[in-house]
């Protein structure tokens, strides 16, 4: 790929530092996207400048005037530390006719709206939990369909925020103390869905038009036998890690045909959500056999050495070709201004 000249768009307080040196592990987690993918773009030889945003775009617009890149790295995951606000920001460079990495802002929209994107997967005969929407402030009332154990989250908030072993109830005193746990800790309605007993599977996709899918990946518990959920903990806290034995690799005895099932269906939900760039799908698969789609994750973790990377790297996509692939993908994508 030839040099270009790439702007980086990364939250105000995760700009990282020039070197991990003099840095604690709590520290670099909080960046560590940031300073891989801005690192590695550099060494790759692309001019690289970061801008970080938190809730006023004009030092966006002076960069894109000033600087003319040509594509913006998309790092955000907010605005004004609203998560919902991501697409606002894309939208943003759309108007300015500036290219970008990552989902469109109508993918971004409907992917991050957790009880939209379940009503479309439906409507396309995608497998899903069944589900029900607690608004915020209202009684909970639970429909008969949805029977126990349940598994209870915000509609919106990603990383797994109020996620935890609690998240999951089994009857109508727990749900409705749970739900007022998410309702009072995200400010959010909350989204109450069948918990699928099985193995946690995600599976990366690229691609706008022709798609691509990465090897199954699978979280595991080495040293537990809690039910696999991917808390908040399990997720960022280094300690609960080691105490679980949290590990993700790539996923063991699944057929061929029927890793192939499992790519037909995430290619499926990427273009149900109208989907561009790069996603993370989360499934679960029963001891059945059957498939469950739990969400689609639009501009998953890009850190090296993550799940999203390590599948890439298992069919012999390097980190750098990873990153050409994406930027590449942002520069074709046919926006409407592009039309």
């Amino acid at each position: 790929m030839r040099q270009l000249r790439v702007l980086a768009l990364v939250s105000e307080n995760l700009v990282p530092p020039d070197s991990m040196e003099g840095s604690s592990d709590k520290e670099i987690d909080e960046w560590k996207t940031e300073y891989d993918v801005i690192t590695t773009l550099r060494e790759m030889g692309h001019h690289v400048e970061v801008l970080g945003l938190s809730d006023d775009l004009t030092p966006l617009r002076n960069a894109i005037v000033r600087t003319k890149p040509h594509v913006a790295f998309n790092l955000l995951e907010e605005f004004h530390g609203v998560v919902t606000y991501d697409h606002a920001i894309v939208s943003y460079l759309e108007l300015m006719r500036q290219p970008y990495t990552g989902c469109n802002p109508r993918g971004l929209m409907i992917s991050k709206d957790k009880a939209l994107s379940k009503k479309i997967l439906s409507y396309h005969r995608i497998p899903s939990p069944k589900f029900a929407v607690f608004p915020l402030g209202r009684k909970v009332v639970r429909p008969k369909k949805l029977g126990f154990p349940i598994f209870v989250k915000s509609v919106i908030d990603d990383a797994s925020l109020g996620i935890s072993q609690a998240s999951v109830v089994h009857d109508d005193k727990e749900l409705a103390e749970r739900v007022a746990f998410i309702h009072e800790h995200t400010q959010a309605d909350a989204l109450a869905e069948e918990f699928i007993e099985g193995r946690e599977l995600y599976v990366g996709v690229v691609g706008n038009d022709r798609l691509q899918t990465f090897p199954v990946w699978e979280l595991l518990f080495t040293k537990s036998d809690a039910p696999i959920i991917a808390t908040r903990k399990v997720k960022w806290d280094r300690n609960y890690q080691e105490k679980l034995g949290v590990e993700t690799s790539e996923a063991k005895n699944l057929s061929p045909q029927f890793e192939r099932q499992i790519a037909r269906i995430c290619k499926k939900v990427y273009q149900a959500l109208d989907m561009s760039g790069f996603a993370r799908m989360d499934l679960r698969l029963r001891a059945d056999g059957r498939v469950y789609v739990l969400e689609a994750n639009a501009n998953p973790n890009l850190a090296f050495g993550e799940d999203f990377a390590e599948s890439a790297e298992k069919i012999g996509i390097s980190y750098e070709d990873l990153l050409s692939k994406i930027v590449a993908l942002g520069m074709r994508y046919r926006a409407p201004w592009k039309l």
